[in-house]
């Protein structure tokens, strides 16, 4: 490479990524075979449009590529119709409202605070100008538990044109059935934003919205789906519902379609057809467990008391009077990468928050199973109990650097 000043940092995020653990749940690892796809050549080309009605002429790679990319994705998720033109998750939930809905309609989702997304209807978003979104939260904080009594009375009194099921920070499984009763009382749209748990859909760790009727599924193609960085919008089986959303994302919000993202998702779809992935899924949710055990040995306090999918949001404040902040700054000393979060009904402030979210997608790709998974959260509660102590942070960092050596990040998974 020409640009060395580019390359120097490249060689130096692949050294920081080798040498440390990536615990934040929403990132993970790519092959080499999606890497190569996403830096092809088919960077250099414009496709607006679908395959078959381009507006550009040569297209008749383009138009396969995409073709496949979309006939795996509704393999996958066992749907009829599929998108993969969104350039992430955020546009993906606003390509949606936009196809369903007029300004000033109404839209149920999850209280930011509780788990849900910033594109779930936060006020800082330019999307809750436009539209009016209710929430919904957790009837227990303690065990996750979702308040679906008062879910309907909103429900019923609001009258939504959507009612979505999802979240960025939340470690139960929700009962996509009781949703499906409240939509139908209202005559609303079910949208799931499964962007979290799509690969442990995709691997049948978890269940499928679909398979209790969910309209729509709203996703990235990274985090457990270990795909490039971007988006889709899967539709179970309404035709009309599939051309109001292809329309929206294009040439409704979209231009071009990144088809060099598009192939990477394909390679990355391909990959999660293997019996491989399958068994890749269920060790997230082993290693997820393993973790949380030991932060309930050490009376460290979890929103919703664990986990059924792939990550954890601990109350770090409350349990050890370390802040999000500090413990997110002290780990990554030591090598261990996660973000720091707000909790529910959280007395700090977002920047500095109580709380912390670690997940295991990206540390069981290189491999970890619930041994090394359990020490991983020995080192990280150890840490944070002696976050001033020099030697001990020494001596975690060490162990840390050493796991990380016996697990590299592996180029190919099938």
């Amino acid at each position: 490479m020409k640009d060395k000043l580019i390359e120097k940092l490249i060689k130096a995020e692949e050294k920081r990524q080798a040498e440390g653990l990536e615990l934040i749940p929403s990132e993970n690892y790519v092959s080499e075979d999606v890497l190569k796809a996403n830096g092809s050549v088919f960077t250099n080309k414009y496709s607006e449009g679908y395959p078959g009605k381009r507006y550009y002429g040569g297209q008749e790679n383009t138009d396969a590529v995409e073709r496949l990319a979309i006939e795996r994705a509704c393999k996958l998720f066992n749907c009829k119709f599929a998108n993969v033109q969104p350039l992430s998750g955020a546009p993906a939930n606003v390509a949606t409202y936009f196809a369903l809905m007029e300004p000033g309609d109404t839209i149920m989702g999850m209280d930011l605070s509780h788990g849900g997304h910033l594109t779930h209807g936060s006020p800082v978003t330019y999307i809750s100008k436009i539209f009016k979104f209710i929430r919904y939260k957790m009837k227990n904080i303690e065990t996750g538990e979702i308040d679906y009594d008062d879910m309907l009375k909103v429900a019923m009194k609001e009258k939504p044109k959507i009612i979505l099921a999802g979240f960025s920070a939340y470690s139960r499984e929700l009962d996509y059935k009781k949703f499906i009763k409240i939509a139908h009382k209202v005559g609303a749209i079910t949208m799931a934003d499964m962007a979290h748990i799509a690969g442990l859909i995709a691997g049948k760790a978890v269940r499928n919205p679909f398979t209790d009727g969910f309209d729509i599924i709203t996703t990235t193609t990274h985090k457990t789906l270990r795909g490039p960085r971007g988006g889709m919008i899967l539709i179970r089986d309404n035709e009309e519902i599939a051309k109001k959303i292809d329309k929206s994302i294009f040439p409704g919000l979209q231009g071009g379609p990144h088809m060099n993202n598009i192939a990477a998702k394909a390679v990355a779809f391909g990959e999660a057809l293997t019996p491989a992935f399958k068994k890749y899924t269920k060790q997230i949710l082993k290693n997820a467990k393993v973790m949380a055990e030991v932060f309930r040995k050490n009376k460290i306090r979890m929103i919703g008391g664990g986990t059924d999918n792939h990550l954890i949001l601990a109350d770090v404040y409350g349990s050890l009077g370390v802040t999000g902040k500090e413990a997110q700054d002290v780990l990554d000393e030591v090598g261990i990468t996660l973000n720091k979060n707000m909790i529910a009904e959280d007395p700090r402030k977002p920047m500095d928050p109580s709380g912390i979210r670690f997940g295991t997608p990206a540390i069981t790709t290189r491999g970890f199973k619930e041994k090394e998974c359990r020490r991983v959260a020995e080192l990280m509660i150890l840490v944070l109990k002696n976050k001033n102590n020099k030697k001990i942070k020494e001596s975690a960092h060490k162990k840390i650097k050493a796991l990380a050596k016996k697990f590299p990040i592996p180029k190919k998974f099938v």
